[in-house]
């Protein structure tokens, strides 16, 4: 019987990781599923899900433990089963000057009311004109079926406006 395990990385960035880690799980007779990775301030980070059979577990997590001594953190854990969730995904977008606490306001608003953060990306950029620094985020949110997207969109909105940034939300097609 296979088991699902994530797989989180980092390192110092340098070619050949995802080869060396990728080869490492291959060799234990893991099949690589999916996987989100980033460099970020000269580190390597990332995320990936794994299917392995059962018996294959504990030589994968020594083999892994070796990568260790090459200068990965790596964190291995199994999947639980659980139910999919089935309420409606919607795209969050937010833009504006950088400021502390603009995710922590925002996700603290979804939190509220029971959204559920699927993926998300933030990101600082140079403004084009003002010569400031911008801040952008691109999350995908699942909201629960109770919850009135219109609802979410005004709580959103009254945010937005004392955090000074732009906030889109729409439905996912």
């Amino acid at each position: 019987m296979n088991k699902t395990l994530v797989l989180t990385f980092i390192a110092e960035d340098r070619p050949g990781l995802i080869e060396r880690l990728s080869e490492t799980v291959a060799g234990a007779g893991g099949n690589w599923l999916e996987s989100r990775m980033a460099q970020l301030a000269e580190k390597f980070a990332g995320i990936a899900m794994i299917d392995i059979p059962a018996g294959k577990i504990t030589a994968l997590k020594k083999a892994l433990a070796v990568l260790e001594d090459e200068g990965f953190h790596l964190t291995v854990e199994e999947a639980t089963e659980r139910a999919p969730e089935t309420g409606p995904l919607y795209n969050l977008d937010i833009v504006g000057p950088d400021q502390p606490g603009i995710l922590r306001n925002i996700t603290h608003c979804l939190a509220e009311r029971g959204v559920s953060v699927e993926d998300m990306e933030t990101d600082i950029r140079d403004a084009p004109m003002s010569g400031g620094v911008m801040f952008y985020a691109e999350a995908r949110v699942r909201l629960p079926k109770a919850l009135n997207a219109n609802e979410l969109q005004t709580a959103l909105e009254g945010l937005a406006g004392s955090l000074m940034v732009d906030v889109a939300l729409r439905r996912e097609s």
